[in-house]
């Protein structure tokens, strides 16, 4: 079974605030960002939905940077 708070691509943590029973209650990062599609579909079909993957190999660092915009 693979571990929920380790990338299924790189196995290195993922910071997944899901995995953590102490952020359990908060959304992941994942949630405010876009990740490919197809990175997701990269994975062998029984790591895909099993844990997030790191914000390396989602390849969204960037988006991490940028504060998120307000609405009006």
């Amino acid at each position: 079974m693979h571990d929920p708070s380790r990338c299924p691509a790189c196995g290195a943590q993922n910071d997944c605030a899901l995995a953590d029973p102490r952020s359990a209650d908060r959304p992941c990062w994942c949630y405010s960002v876009s990740i490919d599609p197809a990175r997701l579909q990269a994975l062998p079909d029984e790591l895909r939905n099993a844990a997030c993957l790191c914000p390396r190999c989602a390849q969204v660092d960037e988006q991490l940077k940028t504060p998120p915009r307000s609405t009006p």
